[in-house]
């Protein structure tokens, strides 16, 4: 079943939503891009008749209770955003009453999922090591599929709009909609939008096809590259991963990161782009610094060749034209990690490049997708969010669909 096909009237749907926003000392969300990303979904469901029932996670509360990521503290912005009021559920798992007594047209938002342990499903105060670890996964299993049963009894309809989690096999993300049948579970707007820019980008290729991944290590990115391998025909790497490839061709790197446990891995990745005629752009010079700080000095130098005590930490003016050639002509664009520390306005040089040059692309017919939280705060901070074909609100859940992998969330929709 497809969200734009169902008739919510008179229905209650629970939605898994991602409002794990940033909030200040004070409790204000700082970046409400998530809530707005779910409201095409959330409105659906009000303008059909339908009551709302929203839940999702905030931080890291380890299945404890912590008024530090109460999800009480965004109901205000939540109402304010549906253009309704929104009652509060303190407790997720006690629901039941306060869903029975939505009416048509109204919200309510359950307290943080993740105050549960059952929500992510794993052991808690034991080691995988310990002998006792396997039976106690197998009755945390269980509680898990009760905990999702009684978030499933609030509602008659189950929609996943959390693409950001989706590769979490969780209990409202996955478990829950095993108590839905097939007609009654969906994705929302958001999610279905997630998962047509993944399509396009693995399955609907326009060529040529570039892939920028960046970041500071290789081996958080390797599965990614591997997959891309047989896709792209121009494959970037910068970001810290830069110095990696760099000291494994020999190259002297100063005090720049780098993994020394996977030159090899390097030489690998090298080594098979060359097999499969892939166009591996990486970067020839950087702009060094003496320190890791915004004000420190700085200096261009090649990326194989950088003195002692200085560090590589942002992509140099020969390196972002090279980027630009293989970006520019592209007519299918996957973007993934910055250039540089672009948390710091001296380094943004390289990333603000590589972003241009995918407005260009874009603006000239390219499929564009950015995504991954540092891709995104970085199309962000210039303001070139609406100027890029697609923006992903998934960081792991992007990189694991691109690598290939099913992910929980949208399997247990589609029954895959």
């Amino acid at each position: 079943m497809t969200i734009d096909k169902f008739n919510f009237a008179g229905k209650k749907a629970i939605v898994r939503v991602d409002f794990n926003v940033p909030l200040d000392e004070n409790g204000n969300i700082t970046d409400d891009t998530r809530i707005r990303g779910a409201l095409p979904t959330l409105k659906k469901i009000l303008s059909d008749g339908g009551s709302l029932i929203i839940m999702s996670h905030m931080g890291k509360p380890k299945g404890k209770v912590n008024p530090k990521y109460s999800l009480s503290q965004i109901k205000d912005a939540v109402a304010k955003a549906l253009g309704v009021d929104v009652t509060f559920a303190p407790d997720c798992a006690a629901a039941a009453d306060a869903a029975a007594a939505l009416k048509p047209g109204e919200a309510l938002l359950l307290e943080n999922l993740r105050f549960y342990p059952e929500e992510e499903g794993k052991p808690v105060g034991i080691e995988k090591e310990d002998p006792a670890y396997d039976a106690a996964k197998k009755e945390m299993k269980a509680r898990q599929k009760d905990f999702a049963k009684t978030l499933a009894s609030y509602a008659d309809v189950y929609v996943n709009d959390a693409f950001g989690t989706a590769h979490r096999r969780h209990a409202s993300t996955a478990v829950v909609a095993d108590f839905f049948d097939a007609d009654h579970k969906m994705l929302g707007y958001l999610m279905e939008k997630e998962v047509t820019a993944v399509d396009n980008i693995l399955n609907n290729i326009k060529r040529p096809f570039t892939a920028i991944m960046g970041g500071s290590k290789v081996s958080t990115k390797i599965g990614i590259i591997e997959n891309l391998m047989d896709k792209v025909d121009n494959l970037i790497l910068c970001g810290g991963m830069t110095y990696t490839f760099a000291k494994a061709q020999g190259g002297k790197i100063g005090n720049s990161l780098c993994e020394n446990d996977k030159l090899d891995l390097a030489l690998e990745i090298i080594k098979k782009a060359q097999e499969k005629g892939v166009n591996l752009v990486l970067g020839t010079d950087c702009v060094a610094g003496d320190a890791f700080s915004n004000d420190c000095n700085t200096q261009v130098c090649q990326a194989n060749n950088i003195p002692e005590g200085w560090e590589g930490l942002d992509a140099g003016p020969e390196t972002r034209v090279k980027f630009a050639e293989a970006i520019k002509p592209s007519k299918t664009i996957l973007w993934n990690g910055p250039a540089g520390v672009f948390e710091f306005d001296n380094f943004t040089g390289g990333s603000r490049a590589i972003a241009d040059a995918i407005v260009e692309a874009t603006a000239a017919g390219a499929f564009s997708l950015v995504g991954g939280g540092d891709s995104v705060a970085c199309i962000n901070k210039f303001g070139l969010a609406d100027k890029v074909s697609y923006v992903s609100t998934g960081g792991g859940a992007l990189l694991e669909a691109i690598e290939g992998k099913v992910l929980p969330g949208i399997a247990a929709i589609k029954g895959e």
